[in-house]
């Protein structure tokens, strides 16, 4: 009896401490380790559990910068090219921004960032092709250029870096973004012939050297056959590549509203201002004239080629300083997510170019051979509102030499059905896309009815306007 006793108890005692400890577990007060997939069990030191109510992890202005500046390191993992095998590739239109530039702006009283934009390719960060690119772009005399792009180098070539000029960095991006987009869609997908003929492509670059470089850069790497005869590369005078259909007012009051947020975010911020007053007294120029010449942009060319930040005899800026301002920017960008302004700018800011996209796409469908790929060569501020206007709200701001990738596919079990992915850096972000995102739950495809895209940018782009068409939505008054 008493043995009975004894282990009635001991199973009593057991049970109880048991359920202390799944108690405390639930708590957050010892600690367990999460089961991986595999099933294995490794070591952790926390309970992994998210907790809705509170806020979300502050986002590390230092890696953000990182990826901002894409330096080439490693070999980059793509989706690009990704379909079922009964599918086959018909088109890729590819949208970029230039690759690492030297800054625009300058900080007043401080020495520029030596920076060298002559091509070394025993120089990192280099790329085996670079010489070869080098050579091929000296000779680029029988090439069609629109208006003032004729007159640009093809490749950068000052031993100290002109403003906005295209570095050595820059030319590397997109060598390797050319060659990463020939082993899949040339080399796996034979979207281009050996012999492809230049009614093949349609090539478009905004009028500055680093664009027009950019894109040689990855044209380079990407053709079967880098041939000049066959490059005809168009200028747009436009950074939103708005062509024939740039009278937009209402296009303007949107930006003039989202300018008008941004300088009211700033000035509330008092970490901010107390950044720029201490930088303004260590160059020894008024803050108003420090917060002009745009400290940032100059800043990340420091800090993307790790060079020391300027110094005076009053003092150094420091990352403390470049922090504070990232910072800012990163809080910038979630502000304007959330109050919409720039989504109308940018929905009204893009429809050109991509009703052109669309368009393009439907004659593919159809059957036409010609214009099967395509590259606009741009800015961030080309890209990001592209971005806006497709609903892509998670994607960050275009860094150097970002990519946004529109594939069209065409069903070889039903030929006359095509659909589109669309890609940013190599990311699926088809079903991010405001137009698509519901599509994703009914499809046993991945992949976007071309239809979808078709009646997004014909028709519903102009429905949060009240409107029906571009030029309505343009010229009709904000209420």
């Amino acid at each position: 009896m008493l043995f009975r006793n004894r282990f009635l108890f001991l199973l009593a005692l057991a049970a109880l401490l048991a359920f202390l400890s799944l108690s405390l577990q639930f708590l957050h007060l010892i600690p367990v380790n999460p089961v991986r997939e595999d099933g294995l069990n490794p070591k952790s030191r926390k309970r992994i559990m998210p907790d809705l109510l509170t806020e979300p992890p502050a986002i590390d202005p230092v890696y953000e910068a990182q990826v901002y500046c894409n330096t080439p390191t490693i070999a980059e993992r793509s989706m690009e090219g990704h379909a079922p095998h009964y599918f086959k590739l018909v088109s890729v239109q590819v949208l970029i921004r230039h690759g690492d530039r030297y800054p625009l702006y300058a900080i007043p009283k401080t020495k520029r960032p030596d920076i060298d934009c002559m091509l070394v390719p025993s120089r990192k960060p280099s790329h085996p092709q670079l010489e070869a690119f080098i050579k091929h772009m000296s000779k680029g005399s029988a090439a069609q250029m629109d208006g003032s792009l004729s007159s640009l180098p093809h490749f950068p070539s000052h031993s100290l870096c002109e403003m906005g000029e295209l570095t050595q960095t820059g030319v590397v991006q997109h060598l390797r973004n050319g060659q990463l987009l020939q082993e899949i869609y040339i080399n796996k997908h034979k979207l281009l012939p050996g012999d492809w003929t230049a009614k093949q492509l349609y090539l478009e670059s905004t009028g500055k050297s680093r664009t027009l470089q950019s894109a040689l850069a990855l044209l380079y790497t990407f053709l079967p056959d880098f041939d000049w005869k066959k490059i005809n590369m168009r200028h747009q005078w436009s950074t939103i590549f708005c062509s024939g259909s740039c009278d937009c007012p209402m296009r303007n009051h949107y930006l003039e509203e989202e300018q008008r947020r941004q300088y009211s975010l700033r000035v509330k911020n008092n970490d901010l201002e107390k950044i720029y007053v201490d930088m303004a007294r260590i160059v020894g120029i008024p803050t108003r004239q420090l917060r002009a010449s745009n400290p940032i942009d100059s800043l990340l060319c420091y800090f993307c080629h790790n060079v020391s930040f300027p110094c005076t005899k009053a003092g150094c800026i420091n990352m403390e300083h470049f922090k504070v301002i990232k910072r800012h920017q990163l809080k910038d960008e979630r502000e304007r997510q959330e109050k919409k302004l720039y989504f109308l700018y940018a929905l009204l800011a893009t429809h050109p170019l991509l009703n052109q996209t669309v368009n393009r796409l439907q004659r593919i469908a159809e059957g036409k051979k010609e214009e099967v790929f395509v590259l606009y060569s741009a800015h961030d501020v080309t890209l990001s509102p592209v971005l806006s206007a497709l609903g892509i709200t998670e994607a960050r701001f275009p860094r150097f030499a970002a990519r946004l990738v529109f594939e069209l596919w065409q069903d070889g079990k039903r030929p006359k059905e095509h659909f589109i992915r669309i890609l940013y850096n190599g990311a699926d972000v088809t079903f991010q896309t405001s137009f698509c995102k519901d599509h994703y739950k009914r499809s046993s495809k991945p992949m976007c009815p071309l239809e979808k895209f078709v009646n997004f940018v014909k028709r519903d782009m102009f429905l949060i306007f009240n409107s029906t068409s571009y030029y309505d939505a343009c010229h009709r008054r904000a209420l």
